[in-house]
């Protein structure tokens, strides 16, 4: 009598279960009671464990496709969804992306003397914000979990890679003082770690980043209130601007979307992506400045503008080193 109870309270919950995913563990249900009814000459104990394992593995797979599954995220920004082209999530949030496919790859042409005379590692960065913008492009398009990993982990990533590269050797504790690589061996294992957590984890990738703005906000204050420089100042000044009105557009967009969207103007988060592209390169810019004057001083490191000097804080800002053929080390990051 208990038996078949059991039973009709194990049928009757998996048939009211609803979606795929009560499909799925009515399913593995039935195979375990299955397995149970084995040695009442019913499916063997082996069988059935055969078949969960199975059940298992295909509830694993699908879970797995709906991460790549359009919408599957839980974030969705102000802007309407699939009212201007029916194949793009949000239209106006994925092509403001522009900006990362435009200015990296200007950058690695303008930063090769910097790159093959001093530090290499300026092209992981660029390489880096190229692949910010691949991801936040295809996460607007989809709004899918597996896009807004990629975008919010790709900015993790370009951050951690400044922090350990450029993060002022004056300023490291003493057992990385003397020796960089083991710095940046720490900085990218708790890469690692943080990067695992985000999949476990959605929530923590916000606080990674908003807490890890905070120590390249400070550390951006401190050099240029060390630097004499009155164009690298005037530089880390508007990185300093944009970021902040960045950060107001990101939070705005998030918290008054209904606000904006009565002015038909829910398009907040258009501006985060063109103002924090500016600010994040501005940024990388004066690093790659204060750090090529902390260590090889002797080259002589200038702030140039491309396409012309006349084009001072219009046109594109780069690093040149007047006397780079007083060789130094090359520095590998």
């Amino acid at each position: 009598g208990g038996g078949a109870a059991e039973e009709r309270f194990l049928s009757g919950w998996t048939s009211s279960s609803k979606g795929k995913a009560g499909q799925e563990e009515g399913a593995l249900l039935d195979v375990a009671w299955a397995g149970r009814r084995g040695g009442r000459g019913g499916v063997s104990p082996a069988v059935s464990l055969g078949r969960l394992e199975a059940g298992g593995s295909v509830m694993i797979t699908l879970h797995l496709w709906d991460h790549l599954r359009a919408g599957s995220s839980e974030v969705d920004w102000c802007e309407d969804n699939y009212t201007i082209v029916p194949t793009i999530a949000e239209f106006y949030n994925t092509i403001s992306n522009i900006l990362f496919f435009v200015l990296p790859p200007i950058c690695m042409c303008l930063f090769r003397q910097y790159a093959s005379c001093f530090n290499s590692g300026i092209y992981l960065i660029w390489t880096l914000l190229v692949v910010v913008g691949i991801g936040s492009v295809y996460f607007h398009a989809t709004l899918s979990f597996l896009g807004q990993m990629i975008d919010e982990l790709a900015i993790l990533w370009v951050l951690m890679c400044a922090l350990a590269m450029w993060f002022p050797r004056r300023y490291l504790p003493k057992i990385f003082r003397n020796d960089r690589g083991r710095f940046k061996a720490a900085v990218g294992i708790l890469s690692g770690v943080t990067t695992c957590l985000a999949f476990i984890k959605p929530a923590i990738n916000n606080i990674s980043l908003m807490t890890l703005s905070i120590p390249c906000t400070v550390l951006l204050i401190a050099e240029l209130r060390r630097c004499d420089n009155l164009r690298v100042f005037k530089l880390g000044l508007f990185s300093g601007l944009w970021w902040a009105l960045a950060l107001s557009c990101w939070i705005s967009d998030k918290v008054f979307c209904e606000i904006w969207s009565s002015f038909n103007f829910p398009y907040l988060h258009c501006v985060w992506h063109i103002l924090i592209c500016l600010a994040s390169y501005l940024g990388c810019v004066c690093f790659a400045y204060f750090d090529a004057v902390s260590e090889i001083p002797e080259q002589g490191p200038v702030i140039k503008f491309w396409p012309s000097e006349r084009w001072a804080f219009i046109g594109v800002p780069y690093v040149s080193l007047l006397c780079a053929h007083k060789k130094s080390p090359l520095k590998m990051t």
